[in-house]
């Protein structure tokens, strides 16, 4: 699948997938600009970049796993969802989770961009729905 990117910074970089088999391609902060993130904040990361996503897709924004476990940022949202018709630019809003004040340095990859199908859905008011042997039980009520 071809996604057009258009850089909207000299300074910004395309997408890129870390191994052949990565579902998400990285995304970076652009060259040259560093965001310093206290502790508790949230801090909008420009990419510089904004996509033509094919209409019955959407890109979603997913932490990157190594900055989360090792330095406590993470999409603040938890993940971006960014529509087929959307083209403006794209932004991590990162949330500091840690004690100590993070600095994302300019060209580091600050989270990642996985492309998936979407389905529109009829929702149509219903007075019953067919039972199941979960039925209502729901937060954690599956596990044993």
């Amino acid at each position: 699948m071809e996604i057009k990117v258009k850089k909207l910074k000299e300074n910004a970089f395309l997408p890129t997938y870390g191994s052949p088999a990565a579902a998400g391609a990285d995304l970076y902060a652009p060259a040259g600009k560093a965001y310093s993130i206290a502790p508790g904040e949230t801090v909008f990361v420009k990419t510089g970049i904004s996509v033509e996503i094919p209409e019955g897709y959407a890109g979603f924004v997913y932490a990157r796993s190594s900055l989360g476990s090792k330095r406590g940022l993470a999409p603040a949202n938890k993940v971006g969802v960014i529509d087929s018709d959307y083209r403006g630019e794209i932004m991590v809003a990162l949330l500091n989770h840690s004690g100590e004040r993070q600095t994302v340095e300019g060209g580091e990859r600050v989270a990642q961009l996985v492309i998936a199908p979407v389905l529109h859905a009829d929702f149509v008011p219903a007075d019953e729905l067919s039972d199941t042997a979960r039925g209502a039980g729901g937060f954690g009520s599956t596990g044993k």
